[in-house]
């Protein structure tokens, strides 16, 4: 046992020597702690609690500890003897055990972190807590939440308390929304790589929620994008934490928050708790804030200087972030227009990649050449959705498989580092000239396209189908494609639309006198 160099850390923490105090207090209450559970419970970084737990003498059972009962009363004027500030919820938990505990289960199923999304998992009590603390603040029935990003399957708890409440999720990772659609909740998914843009259909909130990359860059343009899909009179909560050893990273946060122009109206400390992330004591805190009529224009002033560098790990880390990838050679491939970054030598008209899927292009051309950037290979699927061109060609240096559904429109072939992909003629069955209008129309609403694709069919075959019965043919048979347009769809989306499109034209044959 070593009082002097417990007396010495507290000392040099000052007013912060609560965080210790407090770790203190556990380590001598006689339970056992595990690393990792006494980092979370304290919401102290891992490299302080060790540096506590070097200075006193420990008991053991394998992997736990503690402070051994005979020598508890040697600290006893040192202890945290006042709980830690209230937590705002925690009064609310006891009623809800079966949320919590279907929580539980769906945290410990769902997919796998990804590092190189800075993928921690926040515990089933925080996406519980989160669900609470949103609705003793809001009033949420027929409220609409947007999750940007969602992970931590933020969304699914709100559905779990407050059922009324319309939420939306949008993300990058295919594997999380596929698995929110499993549950049957009612939950909108959306994919999006927030570099690119925020969907469409994914506007005027009343709510926005986001635990994002935990960099200055990350933190603003998931931010911006959260404000994109507010209302102007829309509330944004955003998780962030930092060490206690790390305030200037956490003033560079708040920075390229304060840019935004938005206004604090609350933030709770230590409000989130994950499996992990042990460098920031497990923990982070929860800010509430409010746009104001500056904010939009500083949303739009910094999503025009966005990079794709956002991430704390992984080759789209900040820190390692390569240099720029030299551009490709068009080599013979005759373009009539140039997608990405090219040089600027070269004559071809040109457009950004976020433009390219934002809206469709105004002329019609017929060679498109595509430079997808290192990070952004996901976007693979939804570059072929946005065009109408015969023939496109996509350079890239790791373009993933893709999804079965577009081999329907193209016929693909690569060849080095790139993708050749040639438009298929036009099908001359039914059910898949249905499904050639909807993907050929990437940017237009789905269920609009496929609508009116039916009525042509009931046409064809010498019957009428008003606008109304074909849209009610579709919701029964696909009621997740409303306000949905290709390009926004989840991959699993676009692999049972052929499915639900041939289910749709049977039934018209099976009920057309």
């Amino acid at each position: 046992m070593d009082r002097d160099g417990v007396e010495r850390l507290l000392a040099e923490a000052g007013v912060d020597g609560r965080r210790l105090r407090h770790a203190l207090t556990l380590l001598c209450d006689g339970q056992w702690w595990s690393l990792a559970g006494l980092v979370r419970e304290t919401a102290t970084s891992r490299r302080t609690v060790e540096a506590l737990l070097r200075e006193v003498r420990l008991e053991r059972s394998g992997e736990n500890f503690r402070v051994p009962p005979g020598d508890t009363p040697a600290y006893q004027d040192l202890l945290a003897m006042a709980p830690p500030p209230e937590d705002p919820v925690a009064h609310l938990l006891p009623h809800y055990p079966g949320v919590l505990e279907r929580l539980t289960a769906l945290v410990a199923g769902a997919p796998r972190a990804r590092h190189v999304l800075d993928h921690v998992s926040a515990t089933p009590e925080t996406a519980l807590r989160r669900a609470l603390l949103l609705g003793a603040r809001f009033w949420l029935p027929g409220a609409r939440l947007l999750c940007v990003g969602d992970h931590d399957l933020t969304s699914l708890a709100v559905k779990l308390v407050h059922p009324e409440t319309d939420v939306t999720v949008v993300d990058v990772d295919e594997r999380i929304l596929a698995y929110i659609d499993e549950q049957g909740l009612g939950v909108r998914t959306r994919w999006a790589d927030l570099r690119l843009g925020l969907p469409a259909s994914a506007r005027e909130h009343d709510l926005a929620f986001t635990d994002p990359p935990y960099t200055p860059e990350g933190i603003g343009l998931f931010a911006a994008r959260a404000v994109e899909g507010l209302k102007d009179d829309g509330r944004l909560l955003v998780a962030y934490g930092a060490s206690e050893r790390t305030p200037m990273l956490a003033f560079k946060v708040q920075q390229a928050l304060s840019e935004l122009n938005l206004a604090y109206e609350a933030i709770y400390p230590d409000f989130n708790r994950y499996f992990g992330a042990e460098a920031i004591g497990s923990a982070a805190d929860l800010y509430l804030l409010r746009p104001t009529t500056k904010t939009r224009p500083a949303v739009n002033a910094r999503l025009g200087r966005q990079a794709t560098a956002i991430y704390t790990q992984g080759p789209q880390s900040v820190e390692s972030a390569p240099a720029a990838a030299p551009a490709p050679e068009l080599a013979g491939f005759e373009a009539d227009l140039l997608v990405g970054e090219w040089p600027k030598e070269l004559p071809q008209p040109r457009v950004r990649l976020a433009t390219w899927l934002a809206k469709p292009y105004a002329a019609a051309v017929e060679r498109v050449a595509v430079a997808l950037p290192p990070g952004l290979e996901a976007a693979l699927p939804r570059v072929l959705l946005a065009t109408r061109a015969g023939h496109v060609r996509v350079w890239g240096a790791d373009l993933p498989p893709l999804p079965e559904a577009l081999s329907g429109v193209y016929e693909f072939r690569r060849t080095g580092g790139a993708l050749d992909a040639v438009r298929r003629p036009q099908p001359a069955g039914s059910a898949d000239a249905v499904l050639r209008r909807i993907l050929d129309n990437g940017h237009a609403k789905l269920a609009n396209t496929w609508r009116e694709a039916l009525i042509a069919v009931a046409r064809d075959q010498g019957t009428a189908l008003t606008k109304n019965e074909a849209r009610t043919l579709i919701r029964q048979t696909a009621p997740w494609s409303d306000d949905l347009t290709p390009l926004e769809a989840p991959l699993h989306r676009l692999a049972d639309l052929p499915a639900a499109v041939s289910t749709t034209v049977t039934a018209l044959t099976t009920t057309t006198p």
